[in-house]
């Protein structure tokens, strides 16, 4: 049966209701409903796209106001860029469009200065409808050109966090609109930190999309609910790791997280659900003491 004017919820209007969820009562409003085993689905009836965005974005839609996620796309060997940086494109345009969904979803987006010099990405949403983010780049030595989009083309709000020692170098980029963040130390910079930097600012809902340094130290720091790894049939053989962190000795002590897969046309979309085993204070909690989408390539010198 159809929905109450008749038509079909197709995968745009299903997307458009899935921005405004943040609680069961919004999903419910927004006429998803919950089945015995827990379940949402559209009570109208809704094409085969518009069930597939609500099954694998409603689990981060009702997070609620705080979620840190997290995005790579790498080869099936482990690499999101080759020796030389080129990272145009490891995945494909299915995968481009599901991180374009997740920047939506997010009240900021977090890179690493590798990636903004690197990559020089826009962060912004272009591939679905949705809000830009707040462009976060973590820049502790000042090292990323001002030339870069994030600062010049006011396609969106950025915020610059930096380092006590090069203070004086955002006085320019902070005239043209830019807000600049001045941390303290090196121990500043730490994801559970500037997590709490980022809410005390009210973003709450964080994506951590590059480079693989960045996404490595929140993901071994116990910082991030949920991640996601796109990996394409293609093997480059040498480059730019993706995941790297210190692990454990033995292979019964490696994480073994929840996981969700998907297609994203031919590549294999692998969702990782982490907030149960490795998630510590929540993000705005006090601290306890594109190209079209980023390549991830480089050294965030963070």
């Amino acid at each position: 049966m159809n929905g109450p004017t008749g038509r079909l919820i197709d995968a745009d209007d299903a997307w458009r209701r899935l921005l405004g969820i943040r609680t069961g009562a919004d999903a419910e409003a927004a006429g998803l409903r919950r089945d015995a085993p827990g379940r949402y689905n559209w009570r109208d009836e809704a094409s085969a796209d518009a069930a597939l965005l609500a099954e694998r974005y409603l689990p981060g839609c009702l997070a609620g106001p705080r979620l840190v996620h997290a995005q790579l796309g790498q080869s099936i060997d482990g690499f999101i860029a080759t020796r030389e940086g080129d990272s145009d494109y490891v995945t494909g345009p299915e995968d481009r469009e599901h991180l374009h969904r997740l920047r939506a979803l997010s009240d900021a987006v977090v890179v690493g200065a590798g990636t903004a010099v690197s990559d020089d990405p826009r962060l912004t949403v272009r591939a679905c409808a949705g809000p830009d983010p707040v462009r976060v780049v973590l820049d502790p030595h000042g090292r990323v050109p001002r030339d870069r989009q994030v600062f010049t083309d006011g396609a969106a709000p950025t915020l610059w966090v930096i380092g006590e020692p090069v203070r004086d170098a955002a006085k320019d980029v902070a005239r043209e609109g830019v807000d600049v963040l001045v941390l303290p130390g090196r121990d500043a910079f730490s994801p559970r930190r500037l997590l709490g930097e980022l809410g005390r600012r009210g973003l709450g809902r964080v994506l951590v999309e590059g480079g693989g340094v960045t996404v490595s130290r929140f993901l071994h720091d116990g910082a991030l609910d949920r991640l996601f790894v796109t990996v394409a049939p293609v093997l480059i053989g040498d480059g730019v790791r993706g995941l790297s962190f210190e692990g454990p000795g033995v292979l019964r002590d490696a994480l073994r997280p929840p996981v969700r897969r998907a297609c994203l046309g031919q590549d294999t979309l692998f969702e990782f659900d982490l907030r149960s085993s490795l998630r510590t204070p929540e993000a705005g909690e006090p601290p306890d003491g594109d190209n079209d989408g980023t390549g991830q390539g480089g050294d965030e010198d963070q």
